[in-house]
């Protein structure tokens, strides 16, 4: 085995080797969508995040202090189920918790508690008390918050924005054979109605800002690769408008 490569249970017939990329691919083992560092097949179309090519057998969470998460291949039973942190279907590579029933994607349940791009902190919570700068609704899903307070988003708004924005790497072929859209679209608009009211032009327009540098870190985060290379990338595609 080669440096850098690994031998994986889901792909027993290639080794996998480590490489980092900036455009998003579809994990072969959750199913869901990332960015950056994965394992990656020489000679087929597969590829790992890098959570799901290195995972634990067991772990603990602490928003589950009383849970044991196993990692499975497949979701438990017949029904369909969801992960607890952002909301959305689980269709591969999971966390599940047998007593309690609990499920996590693998970077979900390895989401960091702390962000942090040396202007801003970015804190991981169960919930939260405040509105959603997205969707506007409190709860839901695992937020991230800024240590000002002034910052919230919903893992499941940013699977959501994602979900919507490349709806073929979800769904389809994950624009293998194709050229695939890359763009995110901004939360501007959305930003600027929630402070316009009580704020000036300038407020507003610094508010914005610091929230985009959050969503990029959130976003980056959420994909599996929370390093300051991915979110400047995230940076390059959202949408300007």
């Amino acid at each position: 085995m080669k440096y850098g490569e690994i031998a994986h249970f889901s792909h027993p017939q290639h080794a996998l080797r480590f490489e980092y990329i900036e455009v998003p691919f579809k994990c072969d083992g959750c199913k869901e969508v990332g960015i950056g560092s994965r394992y990656k097949c020489s000679y087929c179309d597969f590829d790992l995040h890098v959570h799901c090519a290195l995972p634990t057998s067991s772990i603990s969470h602490p928003f589950y202090p009383k849970c044991s998460f196993q990692f499975l291949t497949r979701p438990p039973g017949d029904v369909q189920r969801y992960c607890n942190a952002c909301e959305k279907d689980v269709s591969g590579f999971v966390y599940h918790c047998n007593s309690c029933g609990f499920d996590l994607h693998p970077c979900c349940a390895k989401l960091p508690r702390v962000l942090d791009d040396g202007d801003m902190k970015l804190f991981l919570y169960r919930k939260v008390s405040a509105s959603c700068h997205r969707c506007g609704r409190k709860g839901r899903s695992w937020s991230y918050r800024s240590t000002c307070k002034n910052y919230n988003l919903h893992v499941a708004c940013v699977k959501e924005m994602l979900v919507e924005s490349w709806h073929e790497l979800y769904f389809g072929r994950g624009g293998r054979g194709r050229k695939l859209e890359t763009r995110i679209p901004s939360l501007k608009g959305t930003l600027g109605n929630h402070h316009r009211s009580r704020s000036s032009k300038s407020k507003v327009k610094k508010c914005c800002e610091m929230a985009g540098m959050a969503v990029q870190f959130i976003i980056s985060a959420v994909l599996g690769d929370p390093s300051a290379i991915i979110a400047g990338v995230i940076g390059s595609m959202i949408s300007k408008a």
